[in-house]
């Protein structure tokens, strides 16, 4: 019998065996999805194999495939990260409210419609899915969690508990081991100290990040993480990459960004580099001796890589005239060398024809920013991801050494560039959980100190409740790029769940940023405002490294197949 006064339509603030009401959430999950993939597939077969085009014109249901594995992938992690807590004796009442209103909250919108961007949302209709397909989440326990999980009691005392904790790192444990946590912690440290202060700055200012943070951070070891220590590296896992990343984004975005460019040039080298080239540029690579940047995208071809027209002419003397653009290329002007993906069949209009060449080049200053021979290049004013700059490039008869050509062998070079997309995708995934992460601190803090109509704004529901959904939506997104990155640690191909920690990971900072921004109303509308610049960083995350729709394609043709 109730007590008095006891409202029995209100479910408890933690549900009863909740980590068995997730468990058994999930079989259902996995069954739509392989309902939603059989329908699909049979839609863009023809002739027994799957159509690329056909793939194409269906992009609402394939896309929307997708998205749809997406979120079961992110609640499998979720549900085996709070599992391994459990199992440790480590899940606290935080990660529990962090888990149950995680599943409430993904099954409502795989339920009612997954946001693909602001204003395309995918229902289950639009997958081909029938109401008998739908009937499959009609079981007690996603009953269960959709009404009672994520609620406004639960996101409240998630927000309590977020305040209480504040400044002790990140809102629930991250299930990393105890090194990896104390990597975790020297580069949260160096970030708050040396990067956050002056990181709005150099944004407003539209200032490259200073030398002297670039050689702070080949001291700490940032350009060798993951190469191996015979090699000049740590030989440390993606995970630590990951760590690292992470950290150094949620100080800017930039500073986290310039490992990048050594792990693109790194992976490219050690996957397809002739032995002599891993000798020569990986330890220098590592040590930060040398600059890396990545010569890929052209003006006319964006994502379409495979289409590309700068080309590579072999001389007589054994080296390669390179003509042609390349656009949107991160810190060009003072690196050293570039990996440069070019054309050297002609007879070809297709990826079998491309070549990869480490073309070296000499950095430039702000008054002759690209002053080799054959080389120019101009500035493209951009609203974020300042700290490098973005530029576009200029190649006439511009030289690079026969012994440059990666691997040795003509028309690899798309080969090898896809060998690197798993760790470029797990890396920006990274980022843009470091983003977010800071998105949740500058709203958090700005919450607590401002005052309206008699209290903190963190007193208001839709307020707390906006941090607490950033801290739950944080967490799905840092299990599956560790999941990701645990893949690719173990010798396992990963493109889909690098793909999918990136397509998801970037929609999070984004919908954090505009968050937070919302929550400093007028005044994140204000350049002096950290909330301001965060928005403008976020908002490339879903762009590069493959944009989310041709992400989305990717992910899409690998269930599929």
């Amino acid at each position: 019998m109730p007590r008095d006064g006891q409202d029995m339509t209100t479910p408890p603030l933690v549900l009863p065996d909740l980590l068995a009401l997730t468990a058994e959430a999930l079989p259902p999950l996995a069954a739509l999805q392989e309902h939603a993939r059989a329908v699909i597939r049979q839609s863009v077969e023809v002739d027994g194999r799957i159509s690329a085009r056909a793939v194409e014109a269906a992009q609402t249901a394939t896309h929307g495939l997708a998205w749809l594995a997406t979120y079961i992938t992110a609640l499998q992690q979720m549900q085996a990260w709070a599992s391994r807590l459990s199992e440790e004796g480590r899940l606290s009442e935080m990660e529990t409210l962090i888990l149950q209103i995680a599943f409430g909250e993904y099954l409502g919108q795989i339920r009612g419609g997954i946001p693909m961007s602001q204003n395309e949302t995918v229902r289950l209709p639009d997958l081909g899915l029938t109401e008998a397909d739908e009937a499959l989440l009609d079981t007690p326990a996603i009953r269960t969690l959709l009404r009672s999980a994520n609620t406004q009691a639960a996101r409240s005392r998630l927000a309590q508990l977020m305040v209480e904790a504040q400044g002790s790192g990140i809102y629930g444990a991250s299930g990393l081991d105890e090194e990896l946590e104390m990597i975790r912690d020297q580069f949260r440290r160096y970030a708050a100290e040396k990067i956050a202060p002056v990181a709005h700055e150099w944004h407003l200012k539209d200032e490259l990040i200073p030398m002297e943070v670039i050689e702070e951070l080949a001291e700490m070891g940032v350009f060798g993480l993951t190469i191996p220590e015979n090699l000049g590296g740590f030989g440390l896992p993606k995970a630590a990459m990951v760590v690292v990343s992470e950290e150094l984004s949620r100080g800017y975005i930039g500073v986290g960004s310039l490992g990048t460019r050594s792990e693109i040039a790194a992976e490219l080298i050690l996957c397809g580099g002739t032995d002599e080239q891993k000798s020569h540029w990986l330890p220098r690579i590592a040590s930060g001796e040398i600059l890396p940047t990545a010569v890929f995208t052209e003006p006319n071809t964006g994502s379409d890589l495979a289409a590309l027209r700068t080309r590579a002419v072999k001389q007589e003397d054994g080296s390669y005239a390179v003509t042609g653009n390349k656009t949107w290329i991160t810190h060009a002007a003072r690196t050293h060398v570039m990996t440069l993906l070019a054309r050297t069949d002609p007879a070809t209009t297709d990826h079998t024809g491309l070549s990869m060449f480490l073309a070296e080049k000499t950095p430039g200053t702000d008054e002759d920013p690209f002053p080799t021979p054959g080389m120019t290049g101009g500035e493209i004013e951009v609203l974020g991801y300042r700290g490098m700059k973005e530029y576009e490039l200029g190649f006439d008869d511009f030289k690079v050494a026969g012994g440059n050509l990666l691997g040795g062998v003509e028309g690899q070079g798309f080969r090898q560039l896809m060998q690197t997309f798993e760790s470029a995708r797990i890396q920006t995934a990274a980022r843009a959980i470091g983003v977010a992460q800071a998105a949740l601190d500058c709203g958090m803090q700005y919450a607590l100190d401002r005052k309206a109509f008699g209290g903190p704004l963190m007193s208001f529901p839709r307020v707390s409740g906006k941090l607490a959904m950033m801290a739950v939506e944080i967490t799905i997104a840092r299990q599956l790029t560790y999941f990701a990155a645990y893949e690719k640690d173990h010798d396992r191909r990963c493109d889909l769940e690098a793909g999918m920690a990136k397509l998801l990971g970037a929609r999070i900072a984004w919908a954090c940023a505009d968050n937070t921004l919302q929550i400093h109303g007028g005044n994140g509308f204000a350049l002096e405002y950290l909330a301001s610049r965060l928005l403008c960083d976020a908002r490339i995350l879903s762009i590069f490294e493959g944009a989310a729709e041709i992400q989305a394609q990717v992910i899409a043709r690998r269930i599929l197949s």
